[in-house]
């Protein structure tokens, strides 16, 4: 039997259980939309901007813990796609990029919109440098095993997006069914690799013989679902958590040996329990700069005299920055149920390490007593700890939270509590301005009886406005609080720190603080849309906006004050050497 390569694509879909494709048409894609206007199953996430389709789809990919699909046009609206695609590529989040492309019999002849300059129809070689692979399909019998390897390797391993490009003819050619049909005998779950018996006990004992042990947990333990193995081991063997921004909600932020993000935007009390410790056990974690504070062993980790233990399913990341006393390549929820069973093994009792626990019990209070003034105070506009505080206050424990970048990543990172894992969603490797409201509509399409918050700056609402069309007419209830400074305020304060201006980093109008009302933006979208005028107004207006249950606004003033720093970040040094100067208020 013989049918479009278009409706035997949807087909592929359906049977490999995919339930929602982010994109956006393209006279080189409507073939698909075609085919997929046809399916009971899959639902199509129709956006303004081929950026919101591929954050949408991260987001998406975070909560489900599968591929995400995203369906591309050619040309302009796979470049408009690149920043979300190399986003999830730099936080190793799963995705299939299926694009179309110009007619194979038109290659080199600059068919509209062919990119052609080096060599004929090459769009797809714009992806290489961050995707896992990139494919362009020559003939329609290869695209079926093409799909099937895309989806694979997207999955295994370290996780990351993959590009399909198609030429649009291919899309409209008639193929032997069979070819599509016969994958299905296929395993699509692939196993992957644990960790020999002998390399756990070594691990164990090493861990239990040690002075002052401490893991630190990275995104790589939320990817591979092993938040509940790692508790396991953590409540046996009483060693206390660490963890990177993107290993925050590894643990509860209330677990009694949850420490908290080390780095820049670490406390010096995190930071200085990393740096005396005799053992640290990294789980999937490359130890990134921002985490290690430029990686000064003043600050945060001193291997010179701490040993690393290191597990990570990416062998590259295995002594990239820091030398290994034992490494291993495997699976962490597979690594840690062989460790767990080892550690009940050779130790049947339980640790309790009850002076650790009210150690880290007493640092609480001490910060959080520290910070309260703040987090009560009534100005206006807000202070962030107050805007944190009363969104922490309102959302279940199982709440989703997004963010972009600024105070909505680095303060959520080091004082919002967290307490389910993979319940933020924060970009990490590439810091996309823009990530966090596309992503909150993903999280939401996922997760659709969970609350979806996205926290996001006002620079960073401003880069994707257009979310708010496809919370709308796809009727996505998230939540989109705009933490408003008038400004990049992250940036404002490092110039205003180093250079005493602010050029070009403030939103001003003759001269003075100028922001756009994006509550009535939001209402002219046909969406709920709340400009809050005082800090006693936003909790209740937050309260309001979960109970209503349809997509919501709130435009929030908020002051520019920095995130305290006890960690260190090179770029200081770049712009002041020897002065220790971090960042300042703007406001």
């Amino acid at each position: 039997m013989r049918d479009l390569v278009s409706n035997q694509l949807i087909k592929y879909l359906e049977r490999r259980g995919i339930k929602h494709i982010f994109g956006l048409c393209g006279h080189t894609n409507i073939a698909v939309l075609a085919a997929l206007s046809q399916s009971k199953t899959i639902r199509f996430i129709n956006v303004r901007h081929e950026q919101i389709a591929a954050h949408a789809a991260d987001g998406y990919a975070r909560v489900t813990k599968k591929a995400a699909v995203v369906l591309s046009h050619l040309g302009p609206g796979l470049t408009n796609a690149a920043t979300g695609v190399a986003n999830a590529a730099l936080d190793s989040i799963p995705m299939v990029v299926i694009a179309g492309d110009v007619p194979s019999h038109y290659y080199g002849k600059h068919p509209h919109q062919e990119v052609n300059l080096h060599a004929d129809a090459t769009q797809w070689e714009i992806y290489r440098p961050f995707v896992k692979r990139a494919w362009r399909v020559e003939r329609p019998d290869l695209f079926p095993q093409i799909l099937e390897k895309a989806f694979a390797l997207a999955e295994s391993g370290r996780p990351g997006p993959v590009l399909v490009d198609v030429p649009m003819d291919i899309f409209s050619m008639e193929i032997e069914t069979s070819l599509f049909t016969c994958l299905d005998r296929n395993a699509k779950i692939i196993q992957k690799p644990s960790l020999d018996e002998d390399a756990a006990c070594a691990i164990v004992k090493t861990l239990a013989d040690a002075k002052n042990p401490v893991i630190y947990a990275g995104g790589g333990v939320i990817l591979a679902d092993a938040a509940q193995e790692l508790k396991e081991f953590v409540d046996h063997l009483g060693i206390p958590v660490a963890h990177s921004l993107m290993g925050k909600g590894v643990l509860p932020d209330d677990h009694p040996l949850t420490l908290g993000m080390t780095g820049f935007w670490g406390t010096k009390f995190i930071n200085d329990k990393c740096r005396e410790a005799d053992y640290i056990l990294g789980l999937g974690t490359s130890f990134k700069e921002a985490d290690c504070s430029s990686w000064y062993p003043e600050y945060t980790f001193d291997f010179s005299t701490t040993r690393l233990i290191h597990i990570d399913i990416d062998a590259s990341e295995i002594g990239r920055n820091y030398p290994v006393e034992i490494g291993a390549v495997a699976d962490l929820k597979q690594a840690l149920t062989v460790l767990n069973r080892v550690a009940k093994k050779l130790y049947p009792a339980a640790r309790e390490n009850q002076a650790l626990k009210a150690q880290i019990s007493a640092y609480r209070s001490e910060f959080q007593a520290g910070n309260k003034d703040l987090q009560e105070s009534a100005a206006f506009p807000m202070s962030p700890q107050r805007i944190l505080a009363d969104v922490r206050e309102v959302l279940p424990r199982n709440g989703i939270i997004t963010t972009d970048v600024g105070w909505n990543k680095n303060g959520v990172g080091q004082q919002f509590p967290i307490y389910e894992p993979g319940s933020i969603l924060t970009p990490g490797g590439l810091a996309t301005m823009g990530f966090g409201s596309p992503a909150a509509l993903g999280a939401k399409v996922a997760a659709p009886d969970r609350v979806v918050i996205s926290l996001i700056g006002d620079g960073g609402f401003g880069q994707n406005p257009a979310v708010l069309a496809t919370a709308a007419i796809e009727n996505i209830p998230a939540i989109f609080v705009i933490m408003n400074n008038y400004a990049f305020g992250t940036i404002a304060g490092l110039e205003k720190a180093h250079y005493d201006t602010t050029f070009g980093t403030l939103f001003l109008r003759d001269g003075e603080p100028y922001s756009p009302d994006y509550a009535a933006i939001a209402r002219a979208y046909g969406i709920e849309g709340v400009k809050i005028s005082s800090a006693e107004e936003f909790k209740p207006a937050l309260k309001k906006a979960i109970e209503a249950n349809k997509p919501y606004v709130l435009d929030v003033s908020m002051i520019n004050n920095p995130v305290p720093t006890a960690g260190h970040w090179n770029i200081m040094d770049i712009y002041s050497p020897g002065k220790k100067v971090h960042h300042v208020s703007t406001s």
